[in-house]
């Protein structure tokens, strides 16, 4: 693997032309690598061999698709320390959240697909009607860059047992534990054609992946706005577009709730990653009368982050690049109120590096750019409400409906608040999330499901074959 160059057609090849970029890490703001831009004719070139490659990987029987992720699955764990320094250099995770959280959770996926297509019924009768789900044909898949191998894995994993071919874009900013996995994938058998991998921006590859005549699905994860370019792109060729994008989601934690418990674990979780979660609990409700002390525990939390991962529990990296650091101080400035702690500006004694101040702001109003818009770094907003109706309401009013959370005394009663949270997943009272669930949201945070089921069904089209089987009488 050169970094320069592109998989497709089942070998590492050089670019047409066009202008380089070079990898940021973005803990010392130091080039790492240097990737090529793609054009238009690198995407013609992949898509014309994963054209040819959909023809004959499709045919392929149950029992080669799982021997092959299990192949995938064997040259992942074989490699995951490498895949975790990767992560680690070009988008900032701390090492061992790399090592902890990125990496098993691309392992996961690989495992959940094979688990789902041992049992999955691609047939089934109708009467005497066949029902059949078949593979959907060439994916563009484009990847972001905060968590570069679970949002590539849980495209790819099911894409592969479905029966599919793709086109993979990562982002231009994270590629480089992609382009490894490419290496996997070739040494693990994957056929030619069927996965190819090209660099380059959104505006020229991007928006060329949702175009392509030649590409029969799009799956995208990232922003709500390029999330909606993408959907207008490939509007014109009737293809299908699934899409993960952003979120704004509530953290109701009701008044007999483990209350100490339920804030420390909120703050954390909101912070984890540096913040750059889509499904991050980034506006925590709370009771009226128990704000101050939820103010309190929350700068406690903050307090404890450290930077140089001496701490894994409590470690915290930059955020990913450049851009998303100014974008994340910009938002910063422009609030009209004083946060509780953090703010803008970098943590005290990091003079070097992306890295962002963990930042609360509590007593928020709810109808404020900061308790609307979608942050994506380490900025948690704090919301008092006056009854569980308020609270409810408060949840479900933003144009997002990716994820929520709900902490309460009893398991039933936050069952009951669950049930009323416009939003594609909620946690109770602090568990974790489940790859064999889908994963997808409401209003602008998408549409389409991942994971598990849900996500091997996005890569197929339904075929009925009427008369499959003799009628009665």
């Amino acid at each position: 693997m050169n970094s320069l160059d592109f998989y497709i057609d089942g070998a590492w090849v050089k670019p047409s032309g066009g202008e380089t970029l070079p990898v940021i890490n973005p803990s010392t703001e130091g080039t790492i690598a240097t990737i090529s831009l793609g054009t238009t004719v690198d995407l013609d070139r992949a898509v014309a061999a994963a054209r040819r490659g959909f023809n004959g990987y499709a045919q392929w029987s149950r029992e080669q698709r799982l021997d092959l992720l299990a192949a995938i699955i064997d040259g992942y764990r074989q490699h995951s320390e490498t895949l975790a320094q990767c992560v680690h250099q070009e988008m900032g995770a701390p090492l061992s959240l790399a090592r902890s959280a990125h990496v098993p959770a691309g392992l996961g996926h690989l495992q959940r697909a094979h688990e789902v297509l041992k049992d999955y019924a691609f047939d089934q009768l109708h009467g005497s009607t066949l029902i059949c789900r078949e593979p959907i044909g060439v994916c563009g898949l484009i990847t972001p860059w905060n968590w570069p191998l679970n949002q590539l894995t849980c495209k790819l994993a099911p894409a592969l047992a479905a029966g599919c071919s793709m086109v993979l874009k990562p982002s231009e900013k994270a590629p480089l534990s992609a382009m490894l996995l490419a290496d996997i994938l070739h040494q693990a058998g994957v056929p030619k054609g069927v996965f190819n991998l090209v660099n380059g921006d959104g505006p020229t590859l991007g928006d060329g992946i949702a175009r392509h005549a030649g590409i029969d699905m799009v799956s995208f994860t990232g922003s709500t706005g390029a999330g909606i370019a993408v959907a207008k792109a490939a509007a014109d060729t009737v293809k299908r577009v699934s899409q993960e994008l952003g979120g704004k989601s509530a953290n109701l934690i009701l008044a007999d709730a483990d209350f100490e418990v339920a804030v420390r674990h909120g703050v954390s979780s909101c912070f984890r990653n540096s913040g750059q979660s889509c499904n991050a609990p980034t506006r925590m409700l709370v009771p009226r009368a128990l704000q101050a002390r939820a103010v309190a525990i929350a700068r406690d939390v903050a307090a404890g982050i450290c930077f140089d991962d001496s701490h894994p529990g409590s470690a915290m990296g930059p955020l990913a690049n450049q851009a998303q650091f100014e974008r994340v101080q910009a938002l910063l400035g422009c609030v009209d109120i004083a946060p509780v702690c953090g703010g803008v500006g970098r943590p005290e004694g990091m003079t070097t590096g992306f890295y962002a101040r963990p930042t609360v702001f509590a007593d928020v109003d709810p109808n404020s750019p900061i308790a609307r818009e979608e942050v994506f770094g380490p900025v948690l907003v704090i919301i008092p409400y006056d009854s569980e109706e308020h609270a409810i309401a408060l949840a479900n009013d933003s144009p997002y409906g990716l994820s929520g959370y709900v902490s309460a005394g009893s398991l039933e009663r936050a069952q009951a608040v669950a049930r009323r949270l416009r939003t594609g997943m909620v946690h109770l009272n602090g568990s974790k999330a489940d790859n064999g669930a889908p994963f997808g949201g409401y209003k602008q945070s998408g549409n389409g499901r991942e994971w598990g089921v849900f996500g091997l069904e996005d890569y197929l089209e339904v075929k009925s074959l009427f008369g499959y089987q003799p009628g009665e009488g």
